[in-house]
Formats: structure tokens, C-alpha cells, sequence
């Protein structure tokens, strides 16, 4: 007898351990650590991962599994091992770490269905209830729901004529298409051919193609090949002598582009030097951390390309973290074009099933590299040579939601599994990484020119008080108008970069100072144009817009602020000759939107491309010779201690977008605060005297990279019990910790409430605290009851990279 310990998919503090179950024999065979199962649990069934199958039980008595969802594990050993590396690393629970790792497909989805109870007649349930089960057996509680039918159904439960079970449904739907397979020998078929009647030439078409092709084929390809209909397939189905199949076919989102294949650029005597320790490393299976710094443009992604190109011929494969999505349409095609069908894409930007088939691909062994975005640090490979994370200074990289992962941290420990190296690359590395790079943690290696030595763009800095001052109230400096006039007489490209999406800011009364904001969240309302009306992009609460104040009833309503649709109009009336994309949330929202507009304005169909920090990186057009920041300022105010590094990565990279190839580039940078050091060095690229002073200031209020920092956030519903509780958090954890911790709190979170919840914060800043997390783990268990019955949320990063 064999029993298997199984993490069950119910994510709560007293499920967060392994529960056995017995293994029925038909399974003993096949069942293995990783798999997925179905199991009863309490009065359900729910999902869960096997994590070990073992011979004895402490048990005294069982529950059978119901049911394997996986003929091979989803989950390979090391990523079950990496699980239980998350849950004490996020302070997750473990149900959590593993479907981090996999598919949204995969993710169990429940339907309450509703049988007739044993021995139950029709005729003794409510009038209302019976029709639902003169046909069938069974009924789903979703109908039940639309057809308003609850109260007769729950009574009818009450009494025990009806029973309530939880159906697991699976998502991960593989795509199934018609195909055709021989049943008999080849011999035997050239034998029927020849006893066919002369008029029957085209199922002995079809009998010749399969006695040359023994393997299944599509019923589309086979009738396209021998352009005939399917009829006489179907005849020869019917003799026998051909069986139908489904064959499974993989969801494509590239199926109808192209790949180029490309050679390999010859490096610069920069690249090769940089590449020669990655290479040793690889030849070698030595785990080692490489920061690669190197200015925008200076040829990055072919030392990538060509430290894979050597992992793949040893038999070994890549991962390729690129943020955001915007990014990836680029990246693919250079992947794609250096590795073709080897390369699988996981980005936010294909359907569930196309992610899904993707990762099948790569759990199969069929391809060797992946590029993503951050879950993709947890494909399933088996036989890692390396793992790349490009512009590992962007906090997408940083999961917001449980578990709360960095996908830098689990690149270096799934390195130091493999015995691989590790490569992060940026032009602003974040000061962490560098840090670490000085110290000889990492080992750092530079790129100081661009390709072809073109030379960073000269940067002007505009001070728009200074405009406002001599009259001018528009959103664009005298300066940037008058180049980007002079870019559309050439017939050249620019980038125009804000920082915000929606109209204008928020919405205020020049009278009385009233302003909209969400009857649910601490924040203002946006306003967006093209709806006409003001949004919270916390919680998506929507309200039409007022012509007259709610307060005073003057008509001095003001729209304050710019966004891109605001920046967009104003460029219509300024420049009608002008063609302009806009980028943001609101116009990619749609799938492939990205990439049709990306393509338009390499294609050139436009000659402004006006966005938010989507198109601010690794992006590439030979035309773009002008970028204008239309206000640094937005991030430099915001309550981040990393505001100001945020504000220089972003003008440097966005500065980077200019004068790439041939054609000399521009920036130009409006801002309020122009003698800001992130703004002053942004424009002179100078990342050495950033990290200086931003050190400087970071050691001064005890900031990483010379504290580690913890964020504790609590929410409720009622502002009292927020208070109450993060206070006596606060107080606890100052009477355990060291005299080295400063614990600072309890205080309001910056958006105090959102979605009618209060939150509070207690941070807590430390050098080393060996105690640490088993105390933040028994502070949550203290507050096990009040989360459970309360709707009480505490929430714990370990790292925090958002402090709002």
C-alpha cells in the first residue's frame, strides 16, 4: 500500500501542511511526487500537489485520492524544492508557491454541482426543484443562481433530499484537431489498393500516401496534400483499413509571422572581454552572479544571444527574464530570428491557452530557451545553463501579490541548483545590485560605448517655471516645440514621454479647493475624455462628470495635471500635420495591441510616438533622433524612499531611445525641480555619481543596500481595529527585536483606505535579525482568529519594492 502526502488547494494557515492519503492500487505504479490530484477534504474535493509518496502512514485512517490530473509531474523535484524555499523566503503559504509556478490553465477552477440525494424520488421534491430533475441527475448551482431558484433548491438541501458536491473543473483545455492513422501494415494496404475498382482512384490516393507515411496526419493536411475532399477517407474508416484520432495541436501565437534567421554579430573588443568569464563559467557548470553593466545601446543583447548559442550546444537551456510586455515583441523576434522553434515566449500578453500550450512545450523538452516576463523564472527545465535577467533594475520583476518573489532571487538560487551562471543587465543597475557588485559579491562587468561608438545624446534640461514665468502655459517648452517641428520638416521620429495615463490628474473648484476623489479609496478620481468621465485606478469606481462644484456651486471646475490624452490633443492642435501613437494602459489593453502599434511606428506610419513608461525601455527605431520628457517630476514626489533612483532610471533609459543608429539623437527634459540630482546626472549619464550620493543619503536614514527592510500592512474594515492592531505589532516586535532594528509605526499607509479598507503600516529596518521571520510567523498566527472571522488582512513583504 502506498500513501502520498499532498498540499491541498486551501489556502489557510491550519491547511498549510501535508495531508496523507491512501494511493488506490491501479495508481501505485504511476503516481510520483509533483503531480497534481484530486482529493476529498472535508465535505469537497479540491485540488492539491503530491509532494511525497511514502510506504507507512502516522494515520489511523485514510480518504483514497479520487483522482490523478497528471500522467507526469507538473512539477519537477527542484521546483518542489524551490517551493519550500519560497514559503519560508515570501512567508507564503505552500499552495501558493506551487500554483505561482504554473499556467493560469492549470489552476483549479470549483462548480458546486446538485445531485438527488440516495434513495430520493422525484415526487418528494418542491414543485419548483422536480424539472430540474426529470432529465437529469444532476444540476449545476450556477443555473440554479440564474434562474433565481435558490430558496425551493436550499430547502430542498436542508432536508437532505438534495446533495451538494464540489466539482474540480480543469482548465487546461489542449487544443484537439481531426487526424487520421493506418490500423493496417503497409503490405496489407498496397493489397486493398489493388482490389479496389478503377472509379475508387482517390481512396487509393489516400492508401498509397499512408503505405510511404506510417505516422498520423491532420485530416486537413492529409486532404490539402492530396487535394481531395474527406470523403474518401471517411470511406476507407469505414473499411478498416484507417482509424480517426485527435490529435493535440499547440496554440501558436506566432504562427503567422516569419523569422529571418540571423547570424551571430561579430563582437567589439568591449563584448568580448565581457563575454570570455561567462563563457569559462558555462564550459565549467560554475554557479557565479555577473552584473553587466553597460550604457543604453552598447550591445547587451548580443552577449546574451551568444552566451545561449554555446549553453544550447551543450545540450543544456536558457531563460530569459525581459520586463513588461512591451518589450517582449522586439526581444521575441531577435530570439526567434537567432534560435527559431527552440524558443518558447510567456508574456502577460497571450490567452490562457496559448500561455498554457507554451509551457507545455517547454515541460515536454521541446524547446530550449524561454523569454517572459517574471513567472517564467519558474520553467520547468531540467538542465539549466543559464539564466538572464535584462534591466534587472525594473520592479516588475518584484510580485506584488503572495508570494511576494523577487525573480532575481530565485534566477540565483535555481542558479546555484544548476551550477550555472547568472547574468543581470541594465544601464542603471539598482543600487542594491551594484552594491553587491562593488563588494565582490557579484562580479561586475562593463560596457562603456555604444555599438558603431555612437555617442549619447546631449540632454537639455527645461525649467518650466521659467516658461510659466515668461507666459507660456502650454504643456510644451518653447525649445521642444521648436525641435520637434524641425524633426517632422526632416521627416525623422521622436518619442514624447509622460508618465500617466487618463486626461488630466484629478478635478478641482478654483472656488472652494473641492476635489473628486473614490467614495471607496483615500485617492482622487482621473479623468478620462474619451468616456467623459472620472475613474479610481484602485478600484475602478466610475462617476460622470460635474460642470458645477458639489460643494459651492461655483462653475470654476479645473482639470489639473496632464496625461496622455491630454498631451495627445493638445499635439493635434498645436502640430494637425503631425501623426501621433498613443501608448498607454488604455490603448494596449486589447491582445496584439502592442505589437500593431509598435509596428506601425517602425514602419513608420507615424512620426510621434507618445507614451507612459511602457515604451521608456529597450525599445530600438534607427529613426527616433528626438525624445522629449514631458514632466521628470511625476515619481520625485511620490512617499518612496527610491523615488529619486526610479526618476534617473527612467531619464536614462528613456534617453537611451534616441540616436541609436546613423542619425544623431536629442532629449530634451521638462521639469519643475531641474537642479534635482536625479534629474542633473540623468542628463549627463552619469550612473557613478548617481550612486555616490544616492549611497550617501541611503546610509544616512538607514535605507537598503545598508538595511534589509520589512513592510507590515494591516487592513480592515473598521479604522480602530487597523490601528489597534498594527500598534501592538509594532510594540511587539520593538520588545523582541535587537537595539540595532528600528521598528517605525504604526502610521497610515499613503492611500489610506482602498476599496472601504483602512490600512496601516509598521516598517521595520535591520542589519541582522536571525529571529525575524519566526516572529512575524507568530504574530500572523496570533491573529489567526480575526483574519478567519473578521475579514482582518495582515499583510507581510519582506522586501518591498511598492511603499504605497
Amino acid at each position: 500500500m502506498k500513501f502520498a502526502s499532498v498540499i491541498v488547494d486551501v489556502a489557510a494557515k491550519q491547511t498549510d501542511r501535508a495531508f496523507d492519503y491512501s494511493v488506490p492500487s491501479k495508481w501505485e505504479e504511476m503516481i510520483a511526487p509533483g503531480m497534481r490530484v484530486i482529493v476529498p477534504f472535508g465535505p469537497r474535493k479540491v485540488q492539491g500537489f503530491v509532494i511525497d509518496v511514502k510506504h507507512s502512514t502516522e494515520v489511523k485512517r485514510t480518504k483514497p485520492i479520487e483522482e490523478l490530473l497528471d500522467i507526469t509531474p507538473v512539477l519537477t523535484d527542484e521546483l518542489l524544492n524551490l517551493g519550500h524555499w519560497l514559503t519560508t523566503h515570501t512567508l507564503c503559504y505552500a499552495i501558493s508557491a506551487f500554483q505561482a509556478m504554473l499556467p493560469a490553465a492549470m489552476k483549479a477552477k470549483y462548480e458546486k454541482e446538485i445531485t438527488l440525494a440516495r434513495h430520493v424520488k422525484t415526487s418528494q421534491l418542491h414543485e419548483a426543484v422536480k424539472p430540474f430533475f426529470e432529465e437529469g441527475s444532476s444540476v449545476l448551482w450556477k443555473d440554479v443562481e440564474k434562474g433565481g431558484l435558490t430558496s425551493p433548491f436550499y430547502r430542498d438541501i436542508q432536508k437532505g433530499l438534495l446533495d451538494v458536491t464540489y466539482v474540480v473543473k480543469n482548465r487546461g483545455n489542449k487544443k484537439t484537431l481531426k487526424g487520421i492513422r493506418p490500423v493496417l501494415s503497409s503490405q496489407e494496404l498496397m493489397d486493398l489498393a489493388d482490389s479496389l475498382p478503377k472509379q475508387a482512384e482517390k481512396q487509393k490516393d489516400v492508401l498509397r500516401y499512408f503505405t510511404e507515411n506510417t505516422e498520423e496526419i491532420l485530416m486537413k493536411d492529409l486532404t490539402d496534400f492530396l487535394q481531395t475532399t474527406q470523403a474518401p477517407v471517411k470511406a476507407l474508416v469505414e473499411k478498416g483499413a484507417l482509424a480517426e484520432v485527435n490529435m493535440e495541436i499547440y496554440r501558436d501565437p506566432y504562427e503567422n509571422r516569419t523569422f529571418t534567421p540571423s547570424e551571430p554579430f561579430p563582437l567589439t573588443d568591449e563584448q568580448t572581454k565581457v563575454i570570455s568569464p561567462i563563457l569559462a563559467h558555462i564550459e565549467d557548470e560554475l554557479h557565479r552572479v555577473f552584473l553587466m553593466y553597460g550604457v543604453t545601446g552598447s550591445g547587451k543583447t548580443e552577449v546574451y544571444l551568444q552566451s545561449i548559442d554555446r549553453v544550447l550546444k551543450k545540450g543544456q537551456e536558457a531563460i530569459v527574464l525581459v520586463p513588461e510586455i512591451s518589450l517582449t515583441p522586439q526581444m521575441v523576434t531577435r530570439f526567434k530570428e537567432r534560435f527559431g522553434s527552440k524558443v518558447a515566449v510567456l508574456h502577460s500578453g497571450l490567452s490562457t491557452g496559448e500561455k498554457y500550450d507554451e509551457w507545455r512545450k517547454i515541460q515536454r523538452q521541446e524547446v530550449s530557451v524561454v523569454v517572459g516576463a517574471r513567472s517564467a523564472i519558474f520553467a520547468p527545465f531540467t538542465n539549466l545553463g543559464i539564466i538572464i535577467i535584462d534591466e534587472e533594475h525594473e520592479t516588475s520583476y518584484k510580485q506584488e501579490e503572495n508570494p511576494r518573489y523577487h525573480a532575481r532571487d530565485i534566477a540565483i538560487y535555481r542558479g546555484e541548483q544548476h551550477n550555472c551562471p547568472i547574468i543581470l543587465g541594465s544601464a542603471t543597475p539598482t543600487l542594491e545590485s551594484f552594491a553587491r557588485a562593488q563588494k565582490g559579491v557579484y562580479e561586475l562587468l562593463t560596457l562603456t560605448k555604444r555599438m558603431n561608438d555612437a555617442s549619447l545624446p546631449p540632454v537639455d534640461i527645461i525649467d518650466m517655471r521659467e516658461e510659466l514665468r515668461e507666459g507660456n502655459r502650454s504643456m510644451f517648452s518653447r525649445l521642444l516645440l521648436e525641435k520637434i517641428e524641425d524633426r517632422l520638416a526632416k521627416g525623422e521620429q521622436m518619442v514624447l514621454f509622460l508618465n500617466k495615463r487618463g486626461h488630466s490628474s484629478f478635478v478641482m473648484c478654483r472656488d472652494c479647493g473641492f476635489v473628486h476623489s473614490c467614495p471607496h479609496c483615500e485617492i482622487s478620481l482621473t479623468y478620462h475624455r474619451y468616456q467623459n468621465v472620472l475613474k479610481c485606478h484602485y478600484c475602478g469606481h466610475e462617476q460622470p462628470t460635474t460642470t458645477l462644484c458639489p460643494e459651492c456651486n461655483s462653475d470654476h471646475i479645473r482639470f489639473f495635471g496632464t496625461g496622455t490624452q491630454k498631451v495627445e490633443e493638445e499635439l493635434t492642435k498645436v502640430l494637425p500635420q503631425a501623426k501621433v501613437i498613443r501608448m498607454d494602459v488604455d490603448t494596449t489593453s486589447r491582445k496584439g495591441a502592442h505589437e500593431t502599434l509598435l509596428t506601425k511606428f517602425a514602419n513608420q506610419e507615424a512620426q510621434i510616438l507618445l507614451g507612459t513608461q511602457m515604451i521608456a525601455k529597450g525599445l530600438d527605431f534607427p529613426n527616433v533622433t528626438l525624445v522629449g520628457v514631458l514632466s521628470a517630476d511625476t515619481m520625485l514626489h511620490l512617499p518612496d524612499f527610491r523615488a529619486s533612483e526610479k526618476t534617473f532610471q527612467l531619464l536614462t533609459q528613456v534617453s537611451g531611445r534616441a540616436g541609436r543608429h546613423k542619425l544623431p539623437g536629442e532629449v530634451v527634459i521638462q521639469t519643475y525641480t531641474p537642479e534635482h540630482y536625479s534629474i542633473e546626472l540623468a542628463s549627463q549619464h552619469d550612473y557613478g555619481a548617481f550612486y555616490e550620493q544616492e549611497m550617501q543619503i541611503r546610509k544616512l536614514h538607514k535605507y537598503p543596500p545598508f538595511f534589509y527592510l520589512t513592510l507590515v500592512t494591516v487592513s480592515h474594515e473598521n479604522l480602530a481595529k487597523v490601528v489597534d492592531v498594527t500598534d501592538k505589532i509594532s510594540q511587539f516586535m520593538r520588545q523582541k527585536l535587537s537595539s540595532q532594528a528600528v521598528v517605525l509605526g504604526p502610521v497610515a499607509s499613503p492611500i489610506a483606505k482602498i476599496k472601504d479598507r483602512y490600512r496601516y503600516q509598521c516598517m521595520i529596518k535591520y542589519k541582522l535579525e536571525p529571529s525575524l521571520i519566526p516572529l512575524l510567523q507568530f504574530v500572523t498566527e496570533q491573529y489567526q482568529g480575526d483574519i478567519q472571522q473578521q475579514n482582518l488582512t495582515i499583510t507581510i513583504d519582506l522586501h518591498p519594492y511598492s511603499m504605497m
